[in-house]
C-alpha cells in the first residue's frame, strides 16, 4: 500500500499513474478492454513545460526508507534498490547532477528535509492536507487504483451496481475503499474487516464474494504464497481522489519551490524518454490498472 506521513503503510503499491493537479475522475473499465497504464495529466501531448534555470543545483540529496519493496529495500548483497531508488537516479540524469541516495527511518524522513539533511524525499509518501502542512511536493508520479478481486472460480464477470447488489464485499474497515462502496454501489452487502488482510483472507476461504481495494496490494497478494493462487481481479480499475486520495509525490523543504520545479520538469522528461514505462515495467509486471 501507498504510505502515509504518519506512518508506514496503508495499501501496498505502485502504479504508473498521474501527475498533475487536476484530479482523476473515478472510472471503470469493463473486462476484457485493454486496460493501459494511466499518465499523468501533465504529460500529456506535445507540450511539456520548460527546462528550468538550474543555476547553482549541482547535487540533489535524496532520502528514503528501506523496507518496502518493490518501491525501496536492501537487496540480497545489501544495496539499496527500488523503483523509487532508479526514479530517483534518472531524474539526477536528466537534470545532470550528483545524485545522492540514503535510507533512514520512516519517521526521520520529513525531520531531515526540515533540518537540510536531505533535499527531497522520494518514499512513497502520499500527498494529503496533512503532509502538506510539513512539506511542499512535486506533482504525484503515481497513484494506485482501487480493484475488486474474486476467486478464479466465481462465476462473477461484470462489475457494476446491479450486478454485485446483495453480494458480500470485504473492505477495509474505516477506509476509502468502504465509503467508496457505500456510495457508489449501495446494493452490496459491506463487510467491513480490520484489515485489507484479513478481507483477503476471507475471500480465499470462500466466506465473502469479492474484495475492494488497493490495486498494488492486490496484485502483490496474488502473486504471494498467501493467496495459494485463489483470486484474481475482475472489473476495471476505479481511481477517485475524494476517497483514494492525490497519490504520492516527491516532498521537499517546505518554501524551497525552485528543488519543486526542477523535480518536475525531470519526471516529466523521465517519462518523455521512456524511462519510466521501462521502470514501472520492470518492477511492475503485473499490471494492475
Amino acid at each position: 500500500m501507498m504510505r502515509f506521513l504518519a506512518g508506514p503503510v496503508g495499501a501496498v503499491l505502485v502504479a504508473l499513474a498521474a501527475v498533475g493537479a487536476v484530479a482523476v475522475a473515478a472510472h471503470a473499465q469493463s473486462p476484457g478492454t485493454e486496460i493501459k497504464p494511466i499518465v499523468p495529466d501533465a504529460w500529456q501531448g506535445d507540450a511539456y513545460r520548460p527546462k528550468p534555470d538550474l543555476a547553482g543545483l549541482k547535487k540533489i540529496r535524496f532520502i528514503t526508507d528501506s523496507d518496502y519493496p518493490p518501491f525501496h529495500y536492501y537487496d540480497e548483497v545489501g544495496a539499496l534498490t527500488g523503483f523509487n531508488i532508479d526514479l530517483a537516479q534518472a531524474i539526477c540524469d536528466v537534470l545532470a547532477v550528483e545524485c545522492e541516495i540514503t535510507a533512514t527511518n520512516w519517521s526521520s524522513l520529513m525531520p531531515a528535509l526540515e533540518t537540510g539533511e536531505a533535499d527531497a524525499a522520494i518514499a512513497s509518501i502520499r500527498i494529503t492536507a496533512e503532509a502538506l502542512k510539513s512539506a511542499d511536493f512535486t506533482l504525484r508520479y503515481y497513484a494506485t487504483p482501487a480493484r475488486f478481486a474474486a476467486r478464479k472460480d466465481s462465476d462473477i464477470a461484470q462489475i457494476s451496481p446491479e450486478t454485485v447488489e446483495g453480494l458480500k464485499i470485504g473492505v477495509a474497515k474505516d477506509s476509502g475503499h468502504e465509503a467508496y462502496l457505500k456510495t457508489f454501489f449501495p446494493g452490496a452487502a459491506v463487510a467491513a474487516f480490520e484489515s485489507s488482510e484479513a478481507a483477503q483472507k476471507a475471500l480465499k476461504e470462500g466466506a465473502i464474494d469479492l474484495v475492494f481495494a488497493d490495486g498494488i496490494t492486490l496484485a502483490f497478494w496474488f502473486n504471494g504464497v498467501e493467496s495459494a493462487n485463489c483470486c484474481e481481479f475482475r472489473g476495471g480499475p476505479y481511481l477517485d481522489s475524494r476517497f483514494f486520495g492525490e497519490g504520492v509525490g516527491i516532498a521537499v523543504k517546505k518554501g524551497n519551490r525552485t528543488l519543486v520545479q526542477a523535480l518536475n520538469y525531470a519526471l516529466e522528461q523521465v517519462h518523455a524518454r521512456g524511462t519510466y514505462e521501462e521502470l514501472f515495467l520492470r518492477y511492475f509486471p503485473m499490471n494492475f490498472f
